[in-house]
């Protein structure tokens, strides 16, 4: 986050606020063009190694220079260093402000509030980050309603006008699409007057430029923005990423004019609809040009063995030949979770209700096959039969934990689906934000034949058909989650979603029902390795 994007309020948002008694006793009008984003309170004569910026600074005046020189140079100082306002607190050392810091303040230009002596310095603090966090809470409000507008707005059949609407609506700028030579293809809102469309122009050509001359080497590009502001107008333009499915590259550009400086929200804003204008004009994703895919579902539909249609899904860039596809499964963080609290993911929200985010997620994974069922995720990414799943950083930023298989033909994909579904398991276990399946040729399972394998675990586990509610595939889940969550009864119930006391009940029903002693760890053990081998389990042929 850069020093202006700074959660802050207003300094009049303090003198406004009774319980302070503040008032303004030196400096420029317009209390409301000046912003507080923290407060600090010093008594040494040369505060300004330990200032950031944008302080009210709070004073008492005790080690204040004592003649107008030295106060002169303190104000100046301060102002230096970005002090947004100086508030001074009359008694016990000053009986009122020093009329010299007010003198200088004035002439400095910085704002000098006065503290009645009722006024604790910490109250003043109390609510300056009261005001702030309130300010906060309306900005996430804002940009959750305009991310929900800019959705609605995708599934629209003018989706790429009616996004551009809702971008302009909420931002309150002019908002275009070029293509990569300048050509205007779409707009909204109240267009400027000449010569302001011409250099958006200018500035989104000469951006798309730049960024087609660093292509990559599989024809994708890397997005990219800038920014120009002359005569007080904002323009900036952003690239959307993307490449044809024959390697050529089609480079789109979004500018935007407004005569207002963008804000946090707006910049949130436009990212949002960045990310959806750059899936709508997708050739595979929006466009409906991807007339392959939708061939392979009819075919599907009419009794075609996923076999058969696999090849109208993989990319252009790998052949049908040699296709195959990389199983993904996914669970959305719960809010206690360490990946919760990075920065950008939404822990406890419903992510499959969030258009914006699935279509994030999409981008990043690298697959329009993607299927999301609560807090669960499954997908299909095409892939070559040698290379190596890569958890893309953004996924983790969105609160999912990921386990992938690794390349699978399409005949060969209910097993990859079992890989993806272990090596999830693992993740969670690890508390790792994504695990990719690894063969392990030299285990103990790898010893014992398959068949003796799958008879032993069929056997040991006869004893929980006699089980009553909530049956025996429940008890088998619990009994699997809590051995790969190392016997953590909390992290159990919260992976299940259920209280940690009704984990216990049930493992209890499995042990008598066994007839064993779950905490024996050899008896873990043998449980372990049965439950990796039972029919619907995730065993290996």
């Amino acid at each position: 986050m850069t020093e202006s994007e700074q959660p802050s309020v207003p300094l009049s948002t303090l003198l406004a606020d009774p319980a302070l008694g503040l008032s303004r006793v030196a400096g420029p009008a317009g209390e409301h063009r000046v912003r507080i984003s923290t407060v600090g309170t010093t008594e040494i004569e040369d505060p300004t190694p330990y200032l950031v910026g944008g302080e009210l600074l709070l004073t008492a005046g005790v080690r204040l220079p004592l003649d107008a020189e030295g106060i002169d140079t303190y104000v100046r100082q301060v102002v230096a260093a970005g002090v947004s306002a100086l508030g001074f607190g009359v008694a016990p050392v000053h009986e009122e402000v020093p009329p010299e810091l007010i003198a200088a303040c004035d002439r400095h230009g910085l704002p000098l509030l006065r503290l009645p002596p009722a006024t604790p310095f910490v109250a003043v603090g109390q609510a300056a980050y009261a005001a702030i966090a309130e300010a906060r809470n309306r900005e996430l409000r804002e940009i959750s309603r305009a991310q929900s507008a800019l959705a609605t707005a995708a599934a629209r059949p003018d989706a790429l006008r009616a996004v551009l609407a809702q971008l302009s609506a909420h931002t309150g700028a002019w908002a275009v699409l070029y293509d990569a030579q300048g050509t205007e293809l779409f707009s909204a809102g109240r267009r400027p007057a000449a010569p302001t469309p011409g250099r958006v122009r200018d500035l989104a050509v000469r951006t798309t430029a730049r960024v087609r001359a660093r292509t990559g080497p599989a024809g994708r590009t890397a997005p990219a923005a800038a920014a120009d502001h002359q005569g007080g107008t904002h323009l900036t333009v952003h690239t959307l990423p993307g490449a044809d499915g024959d390697g050529t590259t089609t480079t789109l550009a979004l500018g935007q004019a407004a005569t207002t400086a963008p804000t946090l929200v707006h910049r949130q804003v436009t990212s949002t609809a960045t990310v959806l204008l750059a899936l709508l004009t997708s050739p595979r994703h929006a466009l409906g040009t991807d007339t392959h895919s939708a061939g392979a579902l009819v075919r599907l539909m009419l009794g075609a063995a996923p076999a058969e249609v696999a090849p109208a899904l993989a990319r252009a860039d790998t052949t049908a030949a040699e296709g195959c596809w990389v199983v993904v499964h996914g669970r959305h963080t719960p809010p206690h979770s360490t990946q919760a609290s990075r920065p950008g993911a939404h822990p406890g929200a419903d992510p499959g209700g969030d258009p914006a985010q699935l279509a994030t997620l999409a981008t990043a994974l690298g697959t329009p096959y993607l299927h999301v069922d609560g807090a669960e995720l499954r997908a299909l990414v095409p892939s070559a039969p040698d290379a190596r799943p890569e958890a893309p950083a953004q996924a983790a930023d969105l609160g999912w934990v990921l386990g992938f298989s690794t390349p699978a033909p399409a005949s060969d994909l209910p097993h990859a689906d079992r890989r993806a579904a272990r090596a999830l398991r693992r993740a969670i276990a690890a508390e790792v934000p994504s695990v990719v399946h690894t063969e392990d040729p030299l285990t103990v399972h790898g010893l014992v034949p398959a068949a003796d394998a799958r008879d032993l675990a069929r056997t040991r586990f006869a004893p929980l058909d006699r089980a009553g509610a909530p049956g025996a595939s429940v008890l088998l889940d619990t009994l699997r989650t809590w051995l790969t969550l190392h016997g953590s009864w909390d992290r159990t119930a919260a992976t299940l979603h259920v209280h940690r006391n009704t984990v216990r009940h049930r493992l209890a029903r499995v042990g008598e029902l066994l007839d064993v002693d779950l905490q024996d760890a050899g008896v873990r053990m043998e449980l372990w390795f049965a439950l990796r081998w039972l029919p619907d389990g995730a065993a290996e042929e």
